[in-house]
């Protein structure tokens, strides 16, 4: 975990079921600037099992695959904000889109923002593009946490 400008350490979860998707978004955080300690689950159920198992260390923010097995992202989103517990948590949705037309993605981030994802990004393809995206969303988990210290 690097050393950096980010004095908090970040408690990061990766709901991820690809080992290649895991693999390249622990490489983009190695080289963020922030210090973090990043818990992988790689299923939607585990990821509701562990949340539930560790309410003293819950994350401060969620990347979430949406298709995965024994629970989708969309069911993992939904419990975690109808949850008392739970619902603060920043759930940024990291996944793979498959629109069928643009409207068809428009409305699904919509929707997903409806239900209280903090932000969508598109597994991309280029690693640079991948590191700004998390980075990003990131910096707006950061700055939420600092709000919420303030007040």
């Amino acid at each position: 975990m690097p050393n950096n400008r980010h004095s908090k350490q970040l408690r990061i979860i990766l709901a991820e079921d690809d080992p290649d998707d895991i693999q390249f978004f622990k490489k983009a955080m190695n080289e963020l600037p922030f210090t973090y300690h990043l818990t992988i689950v790689q299923n939607g159920e585990l990821l509701m099992q562990y949340l539930s198992q560790n309410p003293e260390t819950l994350p401060d923010v969620i990347f979430l695959d949406l298709n995965m097995p024994r629970k989708t992202g969309f069911e993992c989103l939904t419990e975690i904000k109808e949850n008392e517990l739970l619902s603060a948590i920043s759930v940024v949705i990291f996944s793979t889109s498959y629109p069928k037309n643009v409207h068809f993605e428009e409305n699904m981030i919509h929707i997903l923002n409806k239900i209280g994802a903090q932000d969508f990004i598109r597994k991309p393809h280029d690693f640079q593009q991948l590191k700004l995206f998390i980075h990003h969303a990131l910096n707006i988990v950061t700055k939420k946490a600092e709000l919420n210290k303030a007040a």
